[in-house]
């Protein structure tokens, strides 16, 4: 890895704002955490009893490299059951997280030197698995008048030879919004591999999400347990891949992974088949806070020309605070004790917002809002 790359790797912004908060509360700081994308929910029961009857039964030993065959087709039912898409378990590789997914597409996908089209702003790892690959990263500004839609027009004419792929991700991070189906049929009819990041599919609020199989078979999807089903720690994910691609990315897979881990691949199957209640809830209170934090954040000033619908996050503009979102959101750290994620961690177009997260509780929520509603006070005294 030569140092120029390793160089070109951001930080994760706010990796370093919970660091820090994590800092601050070992000195008896009380802080609201709104930074971090992770349920704050445990896994459903059924996932616990699960788990531990995987180590009980032996299953802690190497698996297929693309994954155990009966989640692979579990994957497969879940997309059929939710979108009506038929999926053939040998399009599916399953993986330690959504991150290594990521990676085994990339590679399949771009060489030194060629392009992957971004929204700007778009979650804000993906410019980096870019940049480790060699890729170069095109960015279609993306704005909260219209919900963060892509203008398709705007990235047909960011297509070259050269351009090998666009990643789209529906709900959104980091704002909440979901891609429209009349956007993702024409993205579909571009002359251009689509990589559909799925991982927030069925946390959606009064709205629908597509999959982007729905429109073409050509694309390749990212997804996982993480956010669904708040399996942060099991670390398991999975994607579904035109064949043709499925052998290249096993002997990565091979090499890199080996395979994701037993035991979680089989609370996967679990929770496929029946946390179906136990997400109805979570998405239940995920609403009730999306409702309050919209609520509370438009009192404040702030401005949300289209209300989020989907995922756990909040991304407003908070210009008429400051124009360096860095800045502002480690000042809002420090003296208001409240963990924010600062706008430019997701791109040059996301300067000046902020991110909320509402993955906690309700109660935490209400006085991390009173904080602020403070803080603003103190900052315009």
């Amino acid at each position: 890895m030569s140092t120029r790359i390793l160089e070109e790797i951001t930080p994760f912004i706010v990796m370093e704002v919970l660091e820090k908060a994590h800092e601050m509360e070992k000195r008896g700081i009380n802080i609201i955490h709104m930074e971090v994308g992770e349920p704050d929910f445990d896994v459903p029961a059924c996932v616990k009893e699960a788990t531990c009857q995987a180590v009980n039964e032996g299953h802690t030993h190497y698996t297929h490299s693309l994954g155990d065959p009966e989640l692979r087709m579990a994957i497969c039912r879940n997309y059929k059951k939710n979108y009506g898409v038929d999926v053939d378990p040998d399009q599916v590789i399953v993986t330690s997280g959504s991150s290594p997914a990521i990676l085994l597409v990339l590679s399949a996908l771009i060489e030194r030197g060629e392009e992957v089209i971004l929204s700007d702003p778009s979650y804000a790892c993906y410019p980096n698995f870019i940049k480790f690959l060699g890729g170069k990263i095109l960015r279609v500004p993306v704005f909260a008048g219209n919900g963060f839609q892509f203008d398709t027009s705007e990235v047909a004419s960011l297509i070259t030879p050269r351009t090998k792929a666009i990643m789209i991700n529906s709900p959104m991070n980091p704002t909440g919004n979901l891609v429209d189906r009349e956007v993702m049929e024409r993205l579909a009819k571009l002359p251009i591999t689509i990589i559909s990041d799925e991982i927030y599919h069925g946390l959606v609020y009064n709205d629908q999400a597509h999959s982007i199989l729905e429109f073409t078979d050509k694309a390749f999807v990212l997804n996982g347990f993480s956010k669904l089903y708040a399996m942060t720690g099991l670390r398991l994910g999975y994607l579904i891949a035109p064949k043709e691609y499925i052998r290249p990315m096993q002997k990565l897979q091979q090499n890199l992974f080996i395979c994701a881990s037993s035991v979680a691949q089989r609370a996967g199957i679990v929770a496929l088949e029946n946390c179906d209640c136990d997400v109805e809830k979570m998405v239940t209170t995920y609403n009730e806070r999306r409702i309050f934090l919209v609520r509370r954040l438009k009192e404040l000033g702030f401005q949300l020309p289209v209300e989020p619908t989907g995922a756990f996050y909040v991304f407003v503009n908070a210009r008429h605070l400051s124009n360096d979102s860095y800045k502002l959101a480690f000042d809002i750290l420090e003296k208001a004790h409240i963990g924010v994620t600062p706008g430019i961690d997701f791109g040059p177009n996301g300067e000046g917002y902020l991110r909320f997260s509402y993955a906690n509780s309700i109660e935490n929520l209400e006085e991390g809002m009173n904080r602020l509603e403070q803080y603003i006070i103190d900052l315009k005294n």
